[in-house]
C-alpha cells in the first residue's frame, strides 16, 4: 500500500482529469505519431533533469490505461521519493505511437503535481521540529484543485478547506455584508452547524470579536511577526490561530511561535517551477 493513499474524491477525479488533458493534446488525432508504423513496439525512459519529490504516479498510469492499457509501465520509485538529477523514474513499453501520443499529457501531469510536492517539502522542512502545520489555499491551477491538494500531503504539509462548500471562511466582504463578525458567526452555525467556521481578522479589536463569537479557527491576515510576539498575553481557549498573508519560504519561520497552530501559504500551489522531466526511446 502507498504510503500517500489518494483521497477517494481524487482518485474519483482522476480519469476525467486525464481525459481532458488527452483530448485538448490529441483532438482529432496525432498527425506526427502517424510517421511511424502502426504496429511499431518501443521502449521508453523517463528521467528527472532535476532533484525533485515525484509526486502524480497514479495520473501517469492512468494517461497510459486510457491511450492503451497493454501499456505496460516500470515504475523505479514510489511516489514522494526525492530523486537525484539523472534518475530514472520509470520505463514504458508498449506500442511506439501510443507512448509518444502520451508522453505529454503523463509528463505535464508528472512535473506540475511533483513541483508542487517539492515546494511543499521545502515548507515542510521549515517548519520541523515546531507544532506549526504548514497550510495550501484554494489559489490553485483550475482543473487541477484536487490533484495539487494532494501533492502538498505528498510533499509533507497539510490542506485548508478543498472548496467553498467543506469550511467556512468569513472575511472582509462576508463580514460586512452581515453587519458584524458575531452576526457572521451565528448566520453560519445556523446553516451548517457541522461545518468548521473560520473568520479573517485584520486588528486584534477584531481577534477579540471573534473569540468572543467562539470561531474554530481565527486566520490573522498581514499579521507582522512582531504582532503576532505580542499576542502571548490572550487567552485563545479552544480557538486555533492561523496566520496568512505574503507568506513565502524565506519568511515562514518568522512567524512560527506557541501562539500559532497553523502558517498558510498560497506560494505552495501557485509559486511552483515545473519540474524537468525527459522521456527517450530505449533499445
Amino acid at each position: 500500500m502507498s504510503q500517500y493513499p489518494l483521497p477517494q474524491e481524487t482518485a474519483a477525479d482522476i480519469p476525467a482529469t486525464v481525459a481532458r488533458a488527452l483530448s485538448e493534446d490529441i483532438g482529432s488525432g496525432d498527425i506526427t505519431a502517424r510517421l511511424i508504423p502502426a504496429d511499431k513496439q518501443a521502449r521508453a525512459v523517463v528521467i528527472s533533469r532535476e532533484a525533485a519529490v515525484i509526486c502524480g504516479r497514479a495520473w501517469v498510469d492512468e494517461v497510459f490505461r486510457q491511450l492503451d492499457p497493454a501499456t505496460q509501465i516500470e515504475w523505479h520509485i514510489n511516489e514522494g521519493d526525492l530523486v537525484s538529477p539523472e534518475q530514472k523514474l520509470f520505463t514504458l513499453q508498449g506500442n511506439a505511437r501510443v507512448l509518444l501520443t502520451g508522453e505529454r499529457a503523463a509528463l505535464n501531469f508528472l512535473q506540475t503535481l511533483s513541483a508542487t510536492a517539492t515546494l511543499a517539502r521545502d515548507y515542510a522542512n521549515l517548519a520541523a521540529g515546531s507544532h506549526v502545520k504548514i497550510l495550501d489555499t484554494r489559489k490553485t491551477i483550475p482543473g487541477l484543485r484536487l490533484a495539487q491538494k494532494y501533492a502538498v500531503t505528498v510533499g509533507g504539509c497539510h490542506n485548508h478547506r478543498i472548496g467553498l462548500y467543506d469550511a467556512f471562511l468569513i472575511k472582509e466582504n462576508h463580514i460586512a455584508a452581515c453587519g458584524g463578525i458575531a452576526e457572521a458567526v451565528a448566520q453560519a452555525r445556523a446553516i451548517a452547524a457541522d461545518k468548521l467556521v473560520e473568520v479573517e481578522v485584520e486588528s486584534v479589536a477584531e481577534l477579540q470579536q471573534a473569540l468572543d463569537a467562539g470561531v474554530d479557527v481565527v486566520m490573522l491576515d498581514n499579521f507582522s511577526a512582531a504582532d503576532i510576539a505580542a499576542l502571548g498575553s490572550i487567552d485563545f481557549g479552544d480557538t486555533k490561530i492561523e496566520v496568512s498573508g505574503n507568506i513565502t519560504a524565506e519568511t515562514v519561520q518568522q512567524y512560527i511561535s506557541s501562539a500559532v497552530n497553523y502558517i498558510s501559504s498560497g506560494s505552495l500551489t501557485k509559486h511552483i517551477k515545473a519540474v524537468d522531466l525527459s522521456m527517450r526511446l530505449i533499445d
